[in-house]
Formats: structure tokens, C-alpha cells, sequence
């Protein structure tokens, strides 16, 4: 099974190995988490450390975005399918 860690867990632990130099084997033994585990949560944290482990269904801002303008999109062209069809449907009428 796999263990979840936190965002200040995995903050603090990236901390030690960039800020204070410590080894990151040596970290990863000493807090029992595997070495590649280690490695991904630096490799995450120097892409992007102010959006850094978000954690599951948190999204970075710019997807986030991303998605409310899909959203909208869609919102938008279901709208339009309606009004068509109600015009069609009055156009009918007045004949």
C-alpha cells in the first residue's frame, strides 16, 4: 500500500537534502522513505516550488483556469443548442 506524506513533510524533507546539504540517501534511510521518492519530490519542488505538492485533485492555477473556460465552453455552446432549437420551435408557431 502506498503511504501518503503531507505537503510540510515532504517540504521539510526537500529542505534538508537542497538547503542544508545533506545526502539523499541519507535522508531517505533515516526517514524511511525510498530514495527514488526523494529525488521526485526535489525534481517537483525546483519545477515549481510555489505550486509544489498540490496534492490529488488540486490543480495548478493556470489548469484550473483551463478547466473553467472548458466548462464555460461547454456551458455556452449547450445554451446556444437550446436557443436554436426554441427558435425553431417559435418560428413554427407563427406560420
Amino acid at each position: 500500500m502506498k503511504t501518503k506524506y503531507d505537503k510540510s513533510f515532504k517540504m521539510e524533507t526537500v529542505h534538508l537534502v537542497l538547503e542544508q546539504g545533506r545526502p539523499v540517501a541519507q535522508v531517505a534511510r533515516e526517514l524511511g522513505i525510498g530514495e527514488n521518492t526523494l529525488y521526485r519530490w526535489i525534481s517537483e519542488y525546483k519545477q515549481d516550488p510555489a505550486n509544489a505538492f498540490r496534492g490529488s485533485g488540486h490543480l495548478k492555477p493556470e489548469d484550473q483556469e483551463r478547466r473553467n473556460l472548458q466548462k464555460r465552453i461547454r456551458d455556452l455552446e449547450m445554451e446556444n443548442e437550446i436557443l436554436k432549437k426554441a427558435m425553431h420551435i417559435f418560428a413554427k408557431h407563427r406560420n
